[in-house]
């Protein structure tokens, strides 16, 4: 049936597109003096965490061989994102807020790039397999 082969896709696409639309509503309700915030910067780097997730929760509905996030990064990202959010309920220091959000960004990265070589990795032995 031609019709159910491209219906995984066209949910990707959907998420993509709604993913999209919220980078635009946060960009577009931003001014510009935020976007000098390190906070402006977790906000995208979450954004764009959370899209990779869609993207693997998509990709396991439809493959035999599941791919895990690196679930103690991405928790380790939350906490960094959460200590620069409340840098100064904690009393931190400016230059230590900013490395927590540093850290959030990285660690969203790298759990970002794992799951993102996982699918290539994946897609490289399948080709292989059927050539």
């Amino acid at each position: 049936m031609p019709g159910s082969r491209f219906r995984p896709r066209r949910w990707t696409v959907i998420a993509s597109g709604l993913l999209c639309g919220v980078l635009a509503l946060v960009v577009a309700f931003t001014d510009r003096a935020a976007f000098f915030s390190p906070l402006a910067a977790v906000v995208v780097a979450a954004v764009g965490a959370v899209a990779v997730m869609l993207q693997l929760r998509f990709r396991n509905r439809r493959q035999p061989t599941v791919v895990h996030a690196p679930v103690w990064l991405n928790l380790l990202g939350i906490a960094f994102a959460l200590a620069a959010l409340f840098a100064d309920r904690l009393r931190l220091t400016p230059q230590l807020g900013q490395l927590m959000a540093l850290g959030a960004v990285g660690s969203f990265a790298i759990s970002s790039a794992v799951i993102l070589h996982a699918f290539r990795r994946d897609r490289v032995a399948s080709k292989s397999d059927s050539g």
